[in-house]
């Protein structure tokens, strides 16, 4: 699979390892969860131009898949890419590394909410994330 350029990237901090001298699982989440606001930073969608019409997105679900361990003093390299978009909600892939070394792959799916519900994407923000 070829290297997805990386939305976002720090050095692994001690306090991210366990007692096996490896990022304790976690950690991959909050790394997702940091590349996201890049991500979409990088489509012309701050997180003000969402806030600001009254919308929010929310996690529903993540998964992760282990691929190889990053240890501390390393620095991972995190991409993301847009795998669905639904009409209220989106799949986000973020392949998090070590180099080319694939360490975590984490789906994370958002959906769209305005006053606490379920709404769809505006067309704005669609058009933006598609491409189209």
């Amino acid at each position: 699979m070829p290297i997805v350029p990386p939305v976002w990237s720090a050095p692994v901090r001690f306090v991210e390892c366990d007692q096996q001298g490896v990022v304790f699982n976690a950690h991959y989440l909050v790394w997702a969860d940091e590349a996201v606001n890049a991500w979409w930073e990088q489509r012309g969608v701050p997180w003000t131009d969402l806030t600001g019409r009254g919308i929010e997105y929310y996690v529903v679900a993540s998964a992760l898949e282990w691929r190889s361990s990053a240890r501390w003093g390393e620095t991972v390299e995190v991409d993301a890419e847009l795998e669905k978009l639904g009409r209220t909600s989106l799949t986000l892939r973020f392949g998090i590394r070590v180099g080319a070394r694939s360490c975590c792959v984490v789906r994370t799916t958002y959906v769209c909410t305005a006053d606490g519900a379920s709404t769809p994407w505006p067309d704005d923000v669609r058009e933006r994330l598609s491409g189209s």
